[in-house]
């Protein structure tokens, strides 16, 4: 897939985007071909100012976009706009329920207007319920609908998860719904409103859980890293090095674990004799393991429990997974042309097409740094182009512009 190439190469995309939830899912249909357009505010995403941990998500999340800078309360700002929908299959953003309406950008009246518009949108909340006008982050989502009631130590405070979930998993969401709706315009020429939200994706990562309460009527409970009804599952055993994970709670690979480590006894131990009797009596199965395999490093640990098999894992850092050797075959981390040079990489799609993916993309754009082609794209005259500027409705580079209107 070369950079502007790719299934989607003809489809544009508006992104209306903040933060991660909806510019993550823009930035999947730019990674494959879609022409994505960032529409910003004068001052630009707000993720723009809010340290470094913005400056990542702008990185992460905007990728091969070009970005417009309009002041949306001007009707000039409107014209411009309503050229570019003129122009464009889908439409993303994630305002909280109701902004988008006030701003002229409600679905009901751009689909009307545009038929075969595909109009995307998450939420926090859904836009039906009673909190539909809450503003929804992350942790809110995390909180309120489950994942850190059920994340952290037995006896600990809920943890939130490490990354923005609720975040990643709307964004993922949206873009299987935009390509759904995509493939349904091909046969019906009709467009079609996709509607996500950070509860919806929260409740969607816990199905099983969800499931097993309905079964049990037993909420999920925090257990730390080992699984609530499995033993050993998800445990953490610690090693010279550092630690590792293992899940071994089948009789037949708790019979192999126990002979691999050299304690064939803890078989038919009445504390380790089947499933049930290990999570009872999880504390002392763990140290047990974590003495027969206490003096082995974590490369060690782990090629004795592969040799078997076994499901393990060492638990690493960014710093070693960069130079993982399967992470570099898989080539999910693509090289990003930054300004002036200057390059970084951030991972891509996480599937691939006929064995290839995008492997070389370019920066996030500065706010409003493709305003002035974007505009030269909708026919605007340079005079024109030039007024809109000094008026404050777009911004853009002057060095954007031909020399003769830059220094009017």
């Amino acid at each position: 897939m070369s950079v502007m190439g790719g299934p989607l190469s003809g489809i544009r995309v508006l992104d209306f985007g903040q933060y991660i939830a909806g510019p993550s899912a823009a930035q999947t249909l730019a990674d494959l071909g879609a022409d994505v357009i960032k529409v910003e505010s004068l001052r630009g995403d707000q993720a723009r100012g809010i340290g470094t941990f913005g400056e990542a998500m702008i990185r992460a999340y905007n990728r091969d976009k070009r970005s417009i800078g309009l002041d949306l309360a001007r009707p000039e700002a409107k014209t411009i706009l309503h050229r570019l929908l003129a122009q464009t299959d889908v439409l993303v953003q994630n305002f909280r329920t109701g902004s988008a309406d006030r701003l002229g950008l409600g679905p009901d009246d751009l689909r009307s207007r545009y038929p075969r518009l595909i109009y995307a949108n998450v939420t926090g909340f859904g836009s039906r319920g009673p909190s539909r006008h809450r503003p929804g982050l992350d942790i809110a989502a995390q909180a309120e609908f489950g994942l850190m009631h059920a994340t952290g130590e037995i006896d600990g405070e809920p943890q939130r998860l490490g990354l923005p979930a609720a975040d990643v998993t709307a964004a993922n969401a949206l873009a299987t719904g935009i390509l759904a709706a995509l493939y349904e315009r091909e046969s019906t020429g009709r467009g079609a409103h996709v509607e996500t939200s950070l509860m919806e994706a929260v409740l969607s990562m816990q199905a099983a859980s969800w499931g097993e309460y309905t079964l049990t009527g037993r909420a999920p409970r925090r257990k730390g890293n080992g699984q609530a009804h499995a033993a050993p599952a998800a445990d953490v055993v610690r090693v010279t090095d550092g630690l590792i994970v293992l899940s071994a709670y089948t009789a037949e690979k708790w019979s192999a674990l126990c002979n691999l480590v050299g304690r064939p006894d803890m078989i038919g131990d009445p504390r380790f004799v089947d499933n049930p009797a290990r999570v009872s009596h999880r504390t002392e199965m763990l140290a047990a393991l974590d003495a027969a395999l206490g003096g082995m490093t974590r490369d060690e640990a782990v090629a004795l429990l592969q040799s078997a098999h076994i499901v393990c894992g060492a638990i690493r850092s960014f710093d070693e997974i960069a130079e993982d050797k399967d992470v570099l075959a898989s080539e999910i981390l693509v090289d990003v042309a930054g300004p002036g040079g200057a390059s970084f990489t951030s991972p891509g799609l996480a599937f691939t097409l006929d064995g290839h993916r995008r492997t070389v993309s370019t920066s996030a754009p500065a706010v409003g740094q493709d305003t002035v082609s974007v505009l030269r794209e909708l026919d605007f005259p340079e005079r024109d182009i030039t007024a809109l500027i000094d008026s404050g409705v777009v911004t853009a580079s002057r060095t954007t512009l031909t020399p003769e209107r830059a220094t009017r």
